[in-house]
């Protein structure tokens, strides 16, 4: 099996797997005062600081969340009460879900944000910007920094959907200089079932989830000790630079007629390639028939593949339908490049045929 569909899940990190088993034994919950739950409370309060460190935050700004989608949820449910809420038109679906009646802000044919027309946006009053700072499907990434100094200009909120570039760029909290920020566990190579919101602490929170006052009454529920062991594991690994057979694999597939969607900074670990006539679910088929694994779009549609919401506010047209995504994981290997180039060659010299 080839695996290269990082962005859906990163296979877990040996030091993940290894910081879970170790927090599996212990027994207490972290709100306990005794000493089972003083131990609980040290591993969740460790876990805490390293992801801190790591993503340029302090462990006061750090709320424990189920993953990306709730901590994107729980932004928009916090923040945008009261203020016009406006969001990238390549977002994620989590982001689309939480805020349905937002502007949207356009993106030109690369899929970067039109900071022109955000600034047009921003002068309408008080608002919340959701902008995400690497596109799932395409890799792209927004210039995030400069959208926050436009929204502060502007005493507006900037909340940053990290899930993707967490663990594959340099991401710092305090220097982009957003109010809130949502990166999640699996996506790292971690375990599945945490995440967090970094928040600024300046700012006021609404619940989405009361209960026994965890997370400092800004997330209710007893958090998953061990799971987020794993993510604190995960989120401090190394990153990995794959360019390399990135660009490995876009070259096997442009020679058989494919195209590269999204211009500008990528991800190094992502690329979005349309075969143009060959819809995105038949290719997707073949080459897992094939033994090699990638998707077309995000997935978290229930398995469903549709047309991109992404290259169709990219202005792709027809491609929309017609892209897939490769996500090289962070154990990807030179191999792997080869694997999806014999496969997507075969691949595209049997579409080719069927249409002659």
């Amino acid at each position: 099996m080839t695996y290269l569909d990082a962005n859906a899940t990163e296979p877990l990190r040996p030091e993940a797997r290894a910081a879970v088993i170790a927090a599996l034994d212990v027994a207490g919950n972290p709100a306990s005062v005794h000493a089972s739950g003083r131990a609980a409370r040290r591993v969740l309060e460790q876990a805490r600081e390293d992801i801190a460190a790591r993503f340029g935050a302090r462990p006061a700004q750090i709320v424990f969340t189920s993953g990306g989608t709730e901590a994107d949820a729980l932004a928009v449910h916090a923040l945008g009460h009261g203020r016009r809420l406006i969001i990238g038109a390549t977002e994620h679906d989590a982001i689309r879900a939480a805020a349905p009646e937002a502007a949207i802000l356009p993106v030109d044919a690369r899929g970067v944000a039109d900071l022109a027309a955000l600034e047009t946006l921003l002068a309408a009053g008080p608002a919340l910007l959701c902008l995400m700072l690497a596109n799932n499907e395409t890799g792209v990434i927004q210039p995030v920094a400069e959208a926050a100094a436009l929204c502060r200009a502007h005493g507006a909120w900037l909340h940053v959907d990290a899930v993707q570039a967490g663990g594959r760029m340099a991401v710092d909290f305090a220097a982009l200089g957003v109010t809130s920020l949502a990166i999640s566990s699996h996506k790292l190579g971690g375990p599945a079932g945490a995440g967090a919101l970094l928040l600024d602490d300046a700012v006021g929170i609404r619940p989405l989830i009361t209960g026994g006052g965890q997370e400092r009454g800004w997330r209710g529920g007893t958090p998953p000790v061990a799971v987020i062991a794993g993510f604190a594991a995960a989120a401090t690994a190394p990153t990995v630079e794959l360019a390399g057979l990135r660009d490995q694999i876009e070259a096997a597939a442009v020679a058989c007629g494919a195209m590269v969607l999204g211009g500008g900074p990528r991800l190094s670990n992502t690329t979005c390639l349309a075969l143009p006539g060959a819809r995105a679910e038949t290719q997707v088929i073949a080459l897992d028939l094939a033994g090699v694994r990638v998707s077309a779009g995000a997935a978290c549609s229930s398995g469903k593949v549709a047309r991109s919401h992404v290259l169709a506010a990219m202005g792709a047209g027809a491609l929309a339908g017609e892209a897939i995504r490769v996500s090289l994981p962070w154990n990807a290997t030179p191999g792997d490049a080869r694997a999806f180039a014999d496969a997507y060659q075969a691949m595209a010299g049997r579409l080719a045929r069927r249409a002659a």
